[in-house]
């Protein structure tokens, strides 16, 4: 059996400091606020995660977690008939037919505005007396 050698620097990586890591990531934090929540360096984490490619699968993994919480609380509000979230999601997730906005090309959108006919008259007595204010 091979002893362990008691000389040179522990690891600055300890089951506290996984933990601590784990559960930034867990909330969606990036690599600094993990770091910073953990009080280790930068550098720290990404020498930790070359000798443990496993972990850099299990932080991926853990930053998706807030995204399922997210998701569960979605269908729960859908199940229970929120029609508020029920007109959230479908302008998010069936664009082309809910969204209040229109993409034109790249970056661009376009905001639809919906003008009852009352409105409608109101603008243009409005413009109308404008005009006849300008003649």
């Amino acid at each position: 059996m091979v002893k362990k050698s008691l000389v040179g620097r522990p690891p600055v990586i300890d089951k506290d400091v996984l933990n601590k890591l784990e559960t930034s990531y867990s909330m969606g934090c990036t690599d600094s606020e993990a770091c910073l929540f953990a009080n280790i360096s930068k550098q720290t984490l990404y020498n930790y995660q070359d000798k443990h490619p496993e972990f850099v699968e299990r932080k991926e993994m853990l930053k998706k977690k807030l995204v399922l919480k997210a998701r569960s609380v979605i269908a729960d509000a859908l199940n229970k008939k929120d029609e508020k979230t029920a007109q959230w999601y479908l302008e998010r997730k069936c664009k082309d037919e809910f969204s209040t906005k229109q993409e034109i090309g790249g970056n661009v959108s376009v905001q639809k505005v919906f003008i009852t006919k009352e409105d409608e008259k109101n603008a243009l007595e409005h413009i109308n007396g404008i005009l006849k204010d300008d003649r």
